[in-house]
């Protein structure tokens, strides 16, 4: 066992300046998140209230387990864009009877639960989480079609998604609360479970009727019009009928209860885990300098603050090491935001090889500071293209914590969203302006507090153990 030194002293003013400067940057993100989370405003929250519903994320807590925690993923997609705020559905992953699921709620405040291209791109990103992942999926419908003036968008594409998780035999659950159209309307349909709401639930799907109309020359011409056809209550595509909102979210708790689900990864090596020997409270620091530290991080992240580097005098640009988190084993590739030269690559390949061998979680640590010119010069596209293979090469999950002070259009590199990490979150970058940049543009899955980090994660590796955590036989040689 290796336990971490720290060097961080909490007192000097240079770490209480740059924590105050952090603190700016978290109000201003939770700025983001409550208008995310007021939906349509304060008028259409009062009229949906009055009419005996419940608002998205008031019908996801119902549906959790009491006092489980949920990790919403991108909770301001869309916030500062054309669109409303909060890409009308919130997304995440929450605790229904003993079973982790993905949870998709519409929120009918903003334009009626409209769906437009940000809307859709979320909902496909959380099931693309749960497909991967092996996580159960519960949709809380009630959506109005296609936002204006964009015109649909692809969600032809949902409708994809969530008939590829019933070829996978990942169950799928659907309370459809109100009026439902367009590619939403087929999500009841297409679920394993669903259940509607009497007297609320309307599912309209638009098919293309011939009619007859006159020409120029006054003989009939045939035209095409989109005329509703309403299946609804008893006779829509309804397994249980509820008498309302509360009941709904009680039958799809049933419905859970019944999937007789197991996990498939292995369970926590170490229970309950030891908390890191270092306060959290430091990491607000190191998010606002401008020299990363990794191992200052992993000490108030990793279980004990116990960490085994690997090759620690090798390519000192690039620390690798094995620890725990939350009693998972993950095995950590951290950079110091210099470009890589062959040292580093020789070692991550190697370190990753090794990872998959022995069927261990990855966790990327991303600095994205700007490399120096030097760093810059001194780096080889040969070097990197080793790295390349075996990241795109990995089979053991993927996490990825982005740091520094990079904005949201910058982001990336060999763990960035293109190498599909099962999940990628940022701190908030160095610029306040772009605090909320990352998950606005839906680059990540969210932007943290960096106080949260060890939680987030810990969420992480339980979600991806849902799934068989195995490594691939053969991931890549370093040739120099």
């Amino acid at each position: 066992m290796t336990v971490l030194d720290t060097a961080i002293d909490p007192r000097t003013p240079a770490y209480l300046e740059s924590r105050s400067a952090m603190l700016e940057r978290l109000a201003e993100l939770e700025e983001a998140l409550e208008a995310a989370r007021s939906g349509g405003g304060e008028k259409w929250v009062t009229r949906h209230h009055a009419r005996g519903k419940l608002l998205p994320r008031e019908r996801v807590e119902m549906l959790l387990d009491r006092d489980s925690p949920f990790l919403e993923l991108s909770p301001v997609a869309a916030w500062g864009s054309e669109y409303s705020v909060g890409a009308s559905v919130a997304t995440g992953i929450g605790v229904v009877e003993g079973v982790e699921c993905v949870i998709i709620a519409n929120d009918p405040t903003v334009d009626g639960g409209a769906v437009n291209p940000y809307t859709v791109e979320k909902i496909r990103r959380a099931a693309r989480i749960a497909s991967v992942n092996r996580l159960p999926l519960v949709n809380l419908v009630e959506s109005t079609g296609a936002a204006a003036p964009a015109g649909p968008p692809p969600g032809g594409a949902i409708a994809r998604d969530l008939s590829q998780l019933t070829a996978d035999r990942v169950p799928t659950v659907c309370v459809v609360f109100g009026a439902t159209t367009g590619d939403a309307a087929y999500l009841p349909a297409l679920s394993d479970y669903t259940i509607m709401v009497r007297g609320h639930a309307k599912v309209l799907t638009i098919h293309p009727q011939p009619v007859r109309a006159s020409g120029a020359n006054g003989r009939p011409t045939p035209e095409v019009r989109s005329t509703p056809t309403v299946p609804a209550g008893v006779t829509g595509p309804a397994d249980q009928l509820a008498e309302d909102e509360r009941d709904g979210l009680r039958l799809a708790r049933q419905c859970v209860r019944r999937f007789n689900w197991r996990k498939r990864g292995p369970r926590p090596r170490s229970w309950p885990p030891a908390p890191p020997r270092y306060d959290a409270e430091d990491l607000l620091t190191m998010a606002a300098v401008d020299v990363f530290e990794p191992r200052e991080v992993l000490a108030r992240i990793l279980d004990d603050s116990d960490f085994d580097e690997f090759k620690p005098s090798q390519g000192t640009a690039l620390v690798t090491g094995w620890g725990e988190l939350h009693g998972y084993p993950v095995g950590v590739v951290a950079n110091l935001g210099s470009a890589l030269t062959q040292a580093e690559t020789q070692k991550a390949v190697h370190f990753i090889q090794l990872a998959n061998t022995t069927d261990t979680t990855l966790l990327f640590v991303q600095y994205t500071g700007a490399p120096a010119a030097a760093d810059r010069e001194a780096a080889d596209v040969r070097h990197g293209a080793p790295l390349v293979h075996a990241v795109a090469k990995s089979t053991v999950p993927h996490l990825t914590l982005m740091i520094g002070a990079t904005p949201a259009q910058e982001l990336g590199g060999v763990y960035g969203r293109a190498y599909e990490p099962r999940f990628l979150f940022t701190w908030p970058v160095e610029r306040s302006a772009d605090a909320g940049a990352p998950t606005r543009m839906l680059t990540d899955d969210g932007v943290i507090d960096p106080r949260d980090t060890r939680t987030v994660l810990g969420l992480c590796l339980s979600a991806v153990h849902s799934a068989t955590v195995e490594g691939a036989e053969h991931v890549g040689v370093f040739r120099p």
